[in-house]
């Protein structure tokens, strides 16, 4: 008889390991995104200037997360959303679609707005990033639309247990809880960190991946790369 012959070890092949690492990194990926940060597109001019339309986003979405894990608190530190918070959540009346707006009242607070000078508990509010860029004043008059009056008119109410009353930075041109009401804690999705890429609305939109470059690097606005949101 001829000598042993070593048994050849066993191995996977090529395609079962790399459809093993496929799967690992899209488990990972959809892990980091439902529980962790997600890329949001700021689609409205709402909160000019803190982000501007066309902002790309990263959002901390387990900032305001449920605490049902708490051994995962000392690397994953929540909080509950203070005023002040730029907050995205979804809409309340079509949880299809994200919005992005400012916290300026809290559960139990009393919230006024008269001649667009907005009060918190008695208190005007002091929010230096709120801006109001048109000079017209809808008054407090029955004879006009309800939508125009609560732009510029909310009578004093209090927000409700687990809600956020949220508004826009562009005061005069945001569709926000002046309008809808508060926002449901169910619905907050997390908190921007930053503005990854900014661009112009519309963005590189022409045919051919030439034409397609120059359009990305003509309407990428560099100065808001990284840019926290705050």
């Amino acid at each position: 008889m001829g000598p042993d012959v070593p048994a050849r070890p066993l191995t996977r092949s090529s395609a079962s390991e790399f459809l093993e690492a496929t799967l690992v990194a899209v488990v990972f990926a959809l892990f980091v995104r439902t529980f962790l940060v997600q890329a949001f597109v700021v689609p409205t001019p709402s909160m000019e200037k803190t982000v501007l339309t066309g902002d790309h986003v990263v959002v901390n979405k387990f900032v305001f997360g449920p605490r049902a894990f708490a051994a995962w608190d000392r690397w994953l530190p929540r909080r509950s959303v203070r005023r002040g918070d730029v907050i995205v959540f979804k809409f309340p009346e079509d949880p299809r679609r994200d919005f992005v707006k400012r916290a300026v009242a809290l559960p139990g607070d009393v919230v006024e707005i008269r001649d667009k000078v907005v009060s918190i508990n008695g208190r005007r509010e002091s929010e230096p990033r709120a801006t109001h860029l048109e000079g017209r004043l809808w008054p407090d008059d029955r004879e006009l639309p309800e939508a125009l009056r609560r732009r510029d008119q909310v009578h004093a109410f209090q927000v409700p247990a687990l809600s956020v009353f949220a508004l826009g930075d562009n005061r005069d041109n945001s569709y926000d809880s002046r309008f809808w009401g508060p926002v449901p804690a169910g619905n907050l999705k997390g908190r921007p960190l930053f503005v990854y890429w900014s661009h112009a609305p519309g963005g590189p939109r022409r045919r051919g991946p030439l034409r397609w470059i120059a359009d990305f690097f003509a309407s990428t606005r560099w100065s808001r790369t990284l840019l926290p949101v705050s």
